[in-house]
């Protein structure tokens, strides 16, 4: 079996309410990723983890697209999930899929934080990682509330807050 990386770019996922300013913020950390796969994962097929730019995908730039393509261009494994905010995980996914042809990645995220609700984001985690182990093809996916499909395929409906799958 190939390894199989997870890149942490923040997102909902990886918030966590900050008591003094009384506000939600991107743990700049993978402690749930970690907290998610120590508690699920019980053999020695643990994925690398791997942290960059732990930001809400609201701020997220194409400067910072960049450096995720970058990132993935060192990755050896040719395996990845990325954690990513829902709000952009599709622009994102799309700005992948034109440069890296050569990978299997999955995006995925949370609409809750892990920190108060986790099951979404394990469930989500842990989707991506048991469908990218027997995955065949390569190209950009989007794992969320239970459908895994290509990027094009699934939609975050705004109005009804869930995502869409096509």
């Amino acid at each position: 079996m190939n390894n199989i990386t997870i890149l942490n770019t923040g997102g909902t996922f990886n918030k966590l309410y900050d008591p003094i300013d009384g506000v939600l913020k991107v743990q700049k950390s993978n402690k749930a990723i970690k907290i998610i796969f120590s508690n699920f994962i019980k053999s020695n097929q643990k994925p690398n983890i791997k942290g960059l730019i732990y930001k809400d995908s609201l701020d997220i730039t194409k400067k910072d697209r960049a450096k995720i393509i970058k990132k993935i261009d060192t990755i050896k494994d040719d395996k990845i999930i990325i954690v990513h905010g829902t709000d952009t995980i599709d622009l994102t996914a799309k700005y992948i899929q034109k440069r890296v042809k050569n990978k299997i990645i999955i995006l995925t995220g949370a609409m809750q934080p892990f920190s108060i609700e986790p099951i979404e984001a394990t469930a989500n985690i842990i989707s991506a990682y048991g469908y990218i182990q027997n995955c065949k093809k390569n190209g950009v996916y989007i794992a969320m509330n239970g459908c895994i499909k290509p990027y094009k395929n699934i939609k975050k409906d705004r109005v009804a807050g869930v995502f869409i799958c096509q």
